[in-house]
């Protein structure tokens, strides 16, 4: 599951999981920076999150490799893992998961939650909680193009299918149920 920041993801597929195991299905969401920062603040390598898209490349690297062997291993029925496709860094885009992260996870599906350059920009400035580099519209959907642009490239490498959910402002059930559709069908 992946997405630029704000473009709502994690919200999207939190509500598809819970219709989920109300069907019956067991998914788990584990998000892919949480893994990342808590491997990082372990090795005193960050302070904050934030701090991870500052890392230098080799470290990075590093974390990455440490984060995928650690999602790789837990055994759930099934994972989606929470990630995003690219990292807008000062030196350019970041592949979120480059060959040594697909060879770890292995996905089944790559799935791209997009919504309006202005519903994320909006997104973005209500949340307090983060400390965000300014991005105008032009540059979100710079973002969102590569990511689409990077995802075609996982999916060449992978075999995975490439699934775009809209989630546009006041239709969070229409991409869930868009979601929901693209999960059963990997899983029957």
């Amino acid at each position: 599951m992946t997405g630029v920041p704000a473009s709502g993801g994690t919200t999207v597929t939190k509500h598809a999981i819970e219709k989920l195991e109300a069907e019956g299905e067991r998914f788990e969401m584990v998000t892919y920076s949480d893994i990342m920062l808590e491997e990082a603040l372990l090795r005193n390598w960050v302070a904050a999150r934030d701090d991870m898209r500052k890392m230098d490349p080799t470290r990075q690297k590093e974390l990455q490799i440490i984060a995928a062997k650690k999602i790789a291993e837990m055994k759930t029925a099934s994972i989606i893992v929470d990630t995003h496709a690219t990292v807008r860094t000062t030196r350019g885009y970041l592949p979120g998961l480059p060959i040594w992260v697909l060879d770890k996870l292995k996905p089944e599906m790559i799935i791209v939650v997009e919504a309006s350059e202005e519903q994320i920009l909006r997104r973005r400035n209500a949340d307090k909680s983060r400390v965000r580099d300014v991005q105008d519209v032009a540059g979100v959907r710079e973002h969102q193009e590569v990511n689409r642009a990077t995802c075609m490239a996982y999916a060449f490498y992978t075999g995975a299918p490439v699934k775009i959910v809209q989630n546009r402002d006041g239709k969070l059930s229409d991409a869930v149920e868009e979601l929901l559709i693209a999960l059963r069908r990997t899983t029957s």
